[in-house]
């Protein structure tokens, strides 16, 4: 394949249709199935040599290990992706090593298989974020700039349908196994984690058969070392720009809360207010709906008052969630409160990414290593909010003292947010 045929029709649709294959594992195993399933067929003190732990703390610790490995290999992934041409390969592997492992959580039963579980998790997520990287990558390669957010929206569209419609048959599995044959609801959850993986795989071939042909340049060792010097010289870009040093501060800060509560929302609602599956599920798919309406909202709020103020109203939502969240025993309360979570969870992550772009300086045209760059201060966040939820949880043995803590952040996140200069007019404009 000597030139690639940008904006073709079905080029696009294999693409968009790996956000259809992978979004089922981001639905049901990072969010609305498996973070309620660990905590109730796990014992509830967990024994590794002298230390113990509660088996939510555990779990926070797993998804904090997952993204201690890919922040620490996204910037090899990331100059792979753009200096080896093996985007196909890597995007193959990546996906392989994800679906495989959540296969495996089907013969996770409980304590017995407990660190195949944990360790499958990992590795399923570690699939599922590396993955990501090389898909990312190929946006620029299949379509011109002018299409990049029209196109970007349909992968994302494809991802919530595909992810919804999987996440309600497994439902139905857990809730009716005896319509399908099976012995309780627990092996239903187990043959949906099954499902998530062969779901995966299987409509990412697809995707793999039209996507652009590999180059299959020569690995060398700078190409190795690429992304490591891509994240070097935009942190030192970055820390002499006071505008952009803020920003990122406080987007490390507010980051840890908002994922840490997308990450660990079901087993808190699961451990402290005893949801069931079925509410569990209903409390995911309320944040889902919601956050579509609250990303238009918050855009509008953007462009009419700016991002910054809009960003900042959103933060100050997000400690209202942790402070409420503390004092809530009641379960419909805390639906309201996901409504909430909703609302200001699509729309802090696409202003934040929005901003950063009108923060860069014009002049400087290597965009890719600050957003490199962006994607570690990220997902160090992520390790940074569940280490901490995790850790306060297997101190006080209570997951409302780590959810308060969360506000911290939020507060941190507020002042540095307050520090930083966005222009209204670019943001209008």
């Amino acid at each position: 394949m000597s030139a690639i045929e940008l904006n073709n029709k079905r080029t696009i649709n294999a693409w968009a249709l790996f956000d259809w294959a992978n979004s089922a594992y981001a639905l049901v195993i990072s969010t609305a199935i498996f973070p309620g399933y660990f905590e109730e067929y796990t014992p509830k003190e967990i024994t590794l040599g002298n230390l113990n732990f509660s088996n939510s703390s555990l779990y926070s610790f797993a998804v904090s290990f997952s993204y201690i490995i890919i922040a620490s290999l996204s910037p090899l992934l990331s100059g792979i992706a753009d200096y080896s041409g093996r985007r196909k390969f890597f995007l193959k592997t990546f996906t392989l090593i994800g679906s495989l492992a959540c296969t495996a959580l089907y013969f996770f039963k409980g304590e017995p298989q407990l660190w195949l579980g944990t360790s499958a998790f990992i590795l399923a997520t570690i699939g599922f974020a590396g993955s990501l990287v090389f898909y990312d990558s190929y946006l620029p390669l299949i379509v011109t700039e002018d299409r990049y957010n029209k196109v970007s929206a349909k992968g994302y569209t494809y991802g919530y349908i595909g992810s919804v419609i999987l996440l309600i048959f497994i439902l139905m599995m857990i809730q009716k196994p005896d319509w399908f044959g099976l012995s309780g609801g627990q092996l239903g959850a187990r043959i949906g984690f099954l499902l998530v993986g062969v779901w995966w795989l299987g409509f990412a071939q697809y995707t793999f058969k039209y996507m652009p042909k590999d180059k299959k340049n020569l690995f060398t060792a700078g190409m190795i070392k690429n992304g490591y010097r891509e994240i070097a010289g935009a942190f030192n870009r970055v820390r002499n720009i006071p505008n952009i040093k803020y920003f990122l501060l406080a987007f490390f800060f507010y980051s840890a809360g908002v994922q840490t509560v997308i990450y660990l929302a079901t087993i808190f609602a699961k451990k402290e207010l005893a949801f069931e599956t079925a509410e569990l599920i209903l409390l995911v798919l309320i944040l889902q709906l919601v956050a579509i309406g609250g990303a238009y909202v918050f855009s509008l709020l953007g462009n009419r008052k700016g991002n910054k103020f809009s960003i900042m109203v959103m933060i100050c939502i997000w400690i209202f969630i942790c402070i409420a969240a503390y004092f809530t025993y009641d379960k419909l309360f805390f639906y309201v409160l996901a409504s909430f979570v909703g609302l200001v969870m699509g729309g802090i992550q696409s202003l934040s990414r929005a901003s950063y772009s009108m923060l860069i300086p014009e002049k400087d045209h290597d965009t890719t290593s600050y957003f490199s760059f962006y994607d570690v201060v990220y997902k160090s966040a992520i390790v940074g909010g569940t280490f901490l939820f995790g850790l306060v949880d297997n101190i006080t043995n209570n997951m409302r003292y780590s959810v308060l803590t969360l506000a911290i952040f939020f507060i941190f996140g507020l002042y540095f947010m307050n520090k930083t200069r966005i222009d209204n007019k670019i943001v209008a404009g």
